[in-house]
C-alpha cells in the first residue's frame, strides 16, 4: 500500500482518489475500488492522492487508525452523487446515478470488449437464431403462465371475490429455475469470444447447475465457486454441478465470499476465462447482459396475457435478492405505468433483528462488486452479512437498476420474514401441488397482504423463479425443530 495511507488528525476535506491495477497479488477480496473522482472522507486520513495497487477494500488497510477513520470510504456521499437522472435505460451502464463500472484499469479494456461483443451478438441473426433454438429445445421455453385456481380461491373474500393469481412457471425450465435463460446465453457469448474456461459463483446452487449444464452442452470447462455454508445447505445442487462435469471450489462463507473469489480468479486469467455472472449486479455491462437474457420472462408474460385475457397483468410480483428474476419479469413492463411492479425482499428474522437481506429497505448507497447500488453496511462502512432462509436471497447488494426503480417510485418493495416464507412454501405445495423454491416463497407470502387491497378480478402474475426440491431437506429440518420446541413448551 502507498505510504499516503498514513493517518493524520486533519479535518474532513476533499481528496481525489486515483486507483490503478498493476499487482494481481493484492486482489484478494471482491469489492472494486472506485473510478477516479472526488470523495469527501471523514477526519483521520491524509489529503494526498491515494494510489492503491489493484482491487482495494478499506477494511484491509494496514494502519488500524485508517481502518477506523476511513468510515464510509466506499460509500459514495450524497453530496458527490449529483448526476442528472437518466431514463431507465442502461446509458453507459447508468440507471440514474446507479450502476457504472468502478473497476481497476486492468478490467476496463476487458469490460469494454465484453460490451462490444454482447451488442454485436444481439445484432447477429445467426446468434439470435441459435439462442432461440437453445431456449426452446434445450431450456424448454416457453414456460407456462399458469392460473392457480385453488390459490386464487384461498385469497377470496367472504363474498367470494378477489384477484386472479397466475404463476409464471420458471421452475419448469431445464435445471429447475430461471437461471438457465442467462447461463445459456452467456455461455454462447463466451464461446463466440473464443473463451474456453468459464468461471461462476453461486449461492443457492441454481446458477451453478445452469452454468454447468450450459458448459457441458457447449464443450466448455467450468469452475463454480460456492460458499462453504451454501455447500452444506444446498448439497443436492453441489452433486448436480459435479455430475454435469464442473469443478466446485469451496470458499469460506456464503455467496458474497464466493463471488469475490470468483472475480479474483477471473482477473488473474482475463485472456482465457469468462466470468459468467448470474446476477444483475457488478460493473457495466454485466447487469445489462443478465437482464437482457432474463427479459424473455416478461416478454413471454406479455404475449401469454394477451392470449389468455386480451390484456396486460395488473400486478407483477417477484422475490428480490440481487434481482435477476424480478428484472426478467419487470423489464418488459417498465414503460407500462398501469402495471404495478412489486419486489419482495427477505426480512429474515425481522428488519430490526440485524439478520435479514432487505437491502432496499435497510441499505444505504455504496459501491460493491463494481457498481453503485443500495448496500447493507454498518456505521464503519463495512459490509453486513445478509441472512435469509432462501439462500439465493443472501446478498448484501442489489441491482443498480432496481435501486433506480425504487428511488424513482416506479417499483414497490416490501419484505417477508423466514417464517412467512416457510408458510407460503407449504401452502403452494398443498393447494397447487407445486413445490416452490424458498426464494420464490417470499413473493408468494406477500399475497396475504396484497390480495385484500386489490380490486375484484385484478390479475396478479407471480414469478415462480425456481422449484423447491433443493430446499426440502431444509424445510423438513425446520419443521422438526419447530415440533421439538412445541413439545418442550
Amino acid at each position: 500500500m502507498s505510504s499516503s495511507m498514513a493517518c493524520s488528525l486533519r479535518s474532513s476535506y476533499i481528496v481525489k482518489t486515483t486507483f490503478m491495477a498493476s499487482s494481481k497479488s493484492a486482489i484478494t477480496i471482491g469489492q472494486f475500488a472506485p473510478e477516479p473522482r472526488f470523495y469527501k472522507y471523514r477526519r483521520g486520513c491524509t489529503g494526498k492522492a491515494v494510489t492503491a495497487q489493484a482491487v482495494v477494500r478499506w477494511d484491509v488497510l494496514t494502519t488500524p487508525g485508517c481502518r477506523k477513520n476511513a468510515r464510509k470510504s466506499l460509500v459514495v456521499p450524497k453530496e458527490i452523487v449529483k448526476e442528472k437522472e437518466k431514463p431507465n435505460k442502461s446509458g453507459g451502464g447508468r440507471f440514474g446515478k446507479y450502476g457504472g463500472a468502478y473497476v481497476p484499469e486492468t478490467l476496463v479494456t476487458c469490460l469494454s470488449q465484453l460490451e462490444s461483443e454482447f451488442y454485436a451478438a444481439l445484432a447477429d441473426p445467426q446468434f439470435l437464431e441459435e439462442l432461440t433454438t437453445a431456449l426452446e429445445d434445450y431450456a424448454g421455453r416457453e414456460t407456462p403462465l399458469y392460473y392457480a385456481k385453488r390459490l386464487t380461491d384461498f385469497y377470496k373474500n367472504d363474498r367470494g371475490q378477489g384477484p386472479e393469481i397466475y404463476l409464471k412457471r420458471e421452475d419448469l425450465n431445464h435445471c429447475g429455475a430461471h437461471k438457465i435463460n442467462n447461463a445459456i446465453g452467456q455461455a454462447m457469448l463466451a464461446k463466440r469470444m473464443g473463451r474456453k474456461s468459464i468461471i461462476a459463483a453461486t449461492g443457492a446452487g441454481q446458477h451453478g447447475v445452469a452454468t454447468a449444464a450450459a458448459c457441458a452442452k457447449l464443450g466448455l470447462d467450468c469452475t463454480i465457486f460456492m460458499g462453504s455454508l451454501d455447500i452444506e445447505r444446498q448439497s443436492s445442487n453441489v452433486v448436480l454441478i459435479k455430475l454435469l462435469g464442473a469443478k466446485v471450489e469451496s470458499v469460506e462463507g456464503n455467496f458474497k465470499d464466493a463471488a469475490s473469489q470468483a472475480i479474483k480468479h477471473w482477473v488473474e486469467n482475463l485472456e482465457t476465462s469468462y466470468y459468467l455472472t448470474g446476477t444483475v449486479v457488478g460493473p457495466h455491462p454485466c447487469p445489462t447482459i443478465v437482464r437482457e437474457f432474463q427479459s424473455i420472462i416478461g416478454k413471454e408474460t406479455r404475449k401469454q396475457a394477451t392470449e389468455k385475457w386480451g390484456g396486460k397483468p395488473d400486478i407483477l410480483l417477484a422475490c428480490v435478492g440481487s434481482g435477476s428474476n424480478a428484472l426478467g419479469l419487470f423489464h418488459e413492463f417498465i414503460g407500462d405505468e398501469d402495471v404495478r411492479l412489486i419486489g419482495v425482499e427477505a426480512a429474515g428474522s425481522g428488519l430490526e433483528s440485524g439478520r435479514h437481506s432487505a437491502t432496499l429497505a435497510k441499505g444505504e448507497v455504496g459501491v460493491y462488486h463494481g457498481s453503485l447500488c443500495y448496500l447493507l453496511q454498518d456505521d464503519e462502512g463495512q459490509i453486513v452479512g445478509a441472512h435469509s432462509i432462501g439462500v439465493g436471497l443472501e446478498y448484501p447488494g442489489v441491482s443498480p437498476e432496481l435501486s433506480y426503480l425504487k428511488d424513482s417510485g416506479r417499483a414497490e418493495f416490501y419484505s417477508i420474514t423466514d417464517q412467512e416464507a416457510l408458510r407460503a412454501y407449504h401452502m403452494l405445495c398443498k393447494l397447487e401441488g407445486i413445490i416452490p423454491a424458498l426464494e420464490t416463497s417470499h413473493a408468494l407470502a406477500f399475497l396475504e397482504e396484497l390480495c385484500p387491497t386489490l380490486p375484484v378480478g385484478a390479475r396478479v402474475v407471480v414469478c415462480c423463479s425456481g422449484r423447491g426440491e433443493k430446499d426440502a431437506a431444509t424445510v423438513s429440518l425446520l419443521n422438526q425443530n419447530s415440533n421439538d420446541q412445541q413439545q418442550h413448551t
